[in-house]
């Protein structure tokens, strides 16, 4: 019987006490001088770095948190040299037991769409192994129900975009049709296909992206869509708190999970840890931002719990 993604995502979650994904978004001028020396810059070169840093955020945090999103992006940028090391960077991170969300955003129709979905989507069924992925839905309902329809055959997830956290989203997102804001109309339709795609957790397969620098946005969106699993970005460098983002969880510390990239994965140039660690322990100072953040949530968060280790580790 094939898994339900989000049953397995909820379930790593409350053992953990840690709705926290990290976002792997390596740029070259933000690494450790470590990963930069001698000058060499070639797109071989970055994307060798790319990896060893990505698989070096992921021996950190593998036992604190239950999933990375990895940013397509910055490894496509290097061409075929990246896009080998983000399938690099996908194996270690399922080795050392986490969910991989590769934040790709993509869409088509027809065909196009069956290929994304078959080309990204399950872990052991696709050519990339992802668990979940980022789609648009600005394409329409036929563009999404080919992903649909292979996630629920692979055991995978969705993540739809319904409000996102950049500054200029409203100019789409926030349009009015028809008395309702367009991004009420895309929540409408992503709980529908959350209530079809249903797991014993209450939540669908099928997911929703909705920004921490929103906070009544994501608030009226939680009350609105009460069966569909949250992403959430926003948090931390782009301005987002833990009060930010509480409104995102159901009353069992359920329902949400919580994207941090730079702020955890260049936590060494952060103020507060630069005297204390430095590039040099960088692993370091993104282990004590993972925790900061932990523990910020679950203050913040009703019956998020305390949680344990992941198996096979400790949490010293």
């Amino acid at each position: 019987m094939t898994q339900h993604f989000t049953d397995q995502l909820a379930a790593a979650v409350r053992r953990l006490a840690s709705p926290i994904v990290v976002g792997l978004d390596p740029r070259w001028e933000q690494l450790p001088e470590v990963f930069r020396r001698g000058g060499d810059a070639s797109l071989e070169t970055q994307a060798w770095a790319y990896a060893m840093f990505s698989n070096g955020v992921v021996d950190v945090v593998a036992r604190l948190v239950p999933a990375v999103k990895i940013q397509a992006a910055f490894f496509e940028e290097l061409g075929p040299p990246g896009m080998a090391a983000m399938a690099d960077v996908i194996g270690h991170a399922h080795e050392r037991g986490l969910f991989v969300i590769l934040d790709a955003k993509r869409n088509d129709v027809g065909s196009t769409a069956v290929a994304y979905a078959r080309g990204y989507l399950g872990r052991s069924d696709s050519a990339w192994h992802a668990d979940a992925l980022t789609v648009s839905p600005y394409l329409g309902e036929d563009s999404l129900t080919p992903f649909v329809d292979v996630a629920v055959e692979r055991g995978a997830g969705l993540y739809v975009l319904v409000k996102t956290s950049n500054p200029g989203s409203g100019m789409l997102q926030d349009v009015v049709a028809d008395g309702k804001k367009l991004y009420r109309r895309v929540g409408k339709h992503v709980e529908r296909l959350a209530v079809e795609t249903i797991g014993e957790c209450g939540y669908g397969t099928v997911g929703a992206v909705v920004g921490a620098t929103f906070p009544e946005q994501l608030a009226e969106l939680r009350a609105a869509m009460p069966h569909t699993w949250f992403l959430v970005p926003g948090y931390g460098s782009q301005g987002g708190t833990a009060a930010d983002v509480a409104a995102a969880f159901d009353d069992h510390g359920r329902g949400a999970i919580v994207n941090n990239s730079r702020g955890i994965i260049f936590a060494y140039a952060r103020s507060e840890y630069l005297e204390r660690f430095g590039p040099a322990r960088w692993q370091d100072a993104v282990e004590a931002a993972t925790r900061e953040m932990i523990d910020q949530l679950r203050a913040a968060v009703k019956g998020l719990g305390s949680g344990g280790s992941r198996p096979g580790h400790s949490n010293d």
